[in-house]
């Protein structure tokens, strides 16, 4: 959409022979009737006069308009009208000798008539008027880019305080895993999970510098960090991952999305021998990512207030202004998280 500035700039002439002729409307009205009372030589010179007038006036609009909206581009009303009188008096003046001089050859004028004087009364008046109106609009316009680039300055600045509030519970739990496994004197064991969280951590510590990442990213690395689920919980948790891969490089969503989702199945549900755990991930006819678990409550509460699932959702309100649906019922926990098309 093009700025007042520009519009006004780029039709120029349209804006200028419009007000020409609201200006001069008043001539116009009168024409028949002033070329009705005169004849012959009298009546083409006067014709002639008023194309002048016309041609004259259009053209000094357009120059003040010109004017007002690059060299007067910041200036105050009281500036602006003082600027625009002084140029319409000495073109009034310029005017005026004109017309006195087509006068003396006996062609009829009102260059000393009220009519006249009003008109680059009411020429200035709109000059200073529209100059003005599009300084407002400019600095209306800056003042709206620069609190929406606060806006989002302030949002990128939320998003990443809320994503970085996932990282300290996920080292302690694997900074764990890696404590099970040297006990357990695994060297190889030990070795690829170590090379698996160095891959999850990398995604980690890069996620503060990116806002929106494709479903692909995110499904990649839930790969990843399978293996480390599966070493932590020795093969009792699975994933299911039933995704298009047509779909995984157009849809986006914001990025760990999926970590704090893992990281509540396992803080809320028993995991072991009797309660096999496997995390399904699919899309859904709406376009939407649901994350899905059977429940295995823990006999005593959780050590937890909730935060993960909160975070996430103020994630997509900020990133997405769309919202995160949560179903539960006796036997599955249902996570729908809202993808966007990627641009």
């Amino acid at each position: 959409m093009l700025s007042f500035d520009t519009y006004i700039s780029r039709k120029l002439p349209l804006v200028g022979l419009i007000s020409a002729v609201f200006i001069i409307y008043p001539n116009i009205a009168c024409l028949p009737w002033d070329i009705k009372f005169l004849e012959g030589v009298s009546c083409t010179g006067f014709y002639w006069y008023f194309v002048y007038r016309f041609f004259f006036f259009w053209g000094l609009i357009c120059l003040l308009l010109r004017y007002n909206l690059r060299q007067l581009s910041t200036a105050q009303f009281k500036e602006r009208f003082g600027r625009n009188f002084l140029y319409s008096l000495a073109a009034y003046a310029g005017f005026a000798s004109i017309s006195y001089w087509i006068h003396s050859y006996g062609i009829r004028t009102d260059f000393l008539g009220s009519t006249l004087i009003s008109q680059f009364f009411i020429l200035c008046s709109l000059c200073t008027l529209i100059g003005h109106i599009s300084m407002l609009y400019s600095t209306q316009r800056e003042k709206e880019r620069e609190i929406e680039r606060l806006r989002i300055e302030n949002l990128q600045s939320r998003c990443d305080a809320l994503a970085n509030q996932i990282n300290p519970h996920f080292f302690f739990n694997s900074l764990n895993g890696v404590q099970s496994l040297i006990r357990k004197k695994d060297d190889e064991k030990t070795l690829m999970y170590v090379h698996e969280l160095s891959d999850i951590f990398r995604y980690i510590l890069q996620s503060d510098k990116r806002g929106l990442v494709t479903l692909r990213e995110e499904l990649e690395f839930i790969q990843s960090f399978r293996y480390v689920m599966e070493v932590r919980f020795a093969n009792k948790l699975v994933f299911s991952i039933q995704v298009d891969e047509a779909m995984q490089d157009e849809l986006t969503l914001p990025v760990l999305s999926l970590l704090p989702l893992v990281e509540n199945v396992t803080v809320h549900n028993r995991i072991d021998s009797e309660h096999k755990m496997e995390i399904t991930i699919r899309l859904n006819e709406q376009k939407e990512l649901v994350v899905s678990n059977p429940i295995y409550p823990k006999l005593s509460p959780p050590d937890t207030n909730g935060t993960g699932l909160r975070n996430l959702e103020s994630r997509f309100t900020l990133l997405m202004n769309r919202q995160m649906r949560i179903e539960c019922d006796e036997n599955t926990f249902r996570v729908y998280l809202p993808l966007n098309k990627q641009n």
